[in-house]
């Protein structure tokens, strides 16, 4: 049997938008355990950092880094092709 945990999402969670892009930012963990990054583009797609982090503030300052220094761009996919 598998346990089962509640997920806990961030007070930080945020849309961000720089020059006119958009991205959700989504922070949450389960059970205790440190804190996941993810966010969410305009189309649906997601990245997920693949470290976790101990504080919610600190996933929200490496997520606005990445902004400042790589571009929101950088967090932005295609758009699905499914029809």
């Amino acid at each position: 049997m598998e346990d089962e945990f509640e997920l806990e999402e961030s007070r930080l969670n945020q849309r961000i938008e720089d020059r006119g892009k958009v991205v959700n930012v989504q922070i949450y963990r389960g059970g205790g355990s440190d804190w996941i990054l993810e966010v969410v583009d305009e189309f649906g797609n997601s990245t997920v950092w693949d470290d976790q982090f101990k504080s919610d503030s600190e996933a929200l300052d490496e997520v606005k880094a990445t902004i400042k220094d790589e571009g929101i761009e950088s967090l932005i996919g295609s758009p699905s092709t499914k029809t």
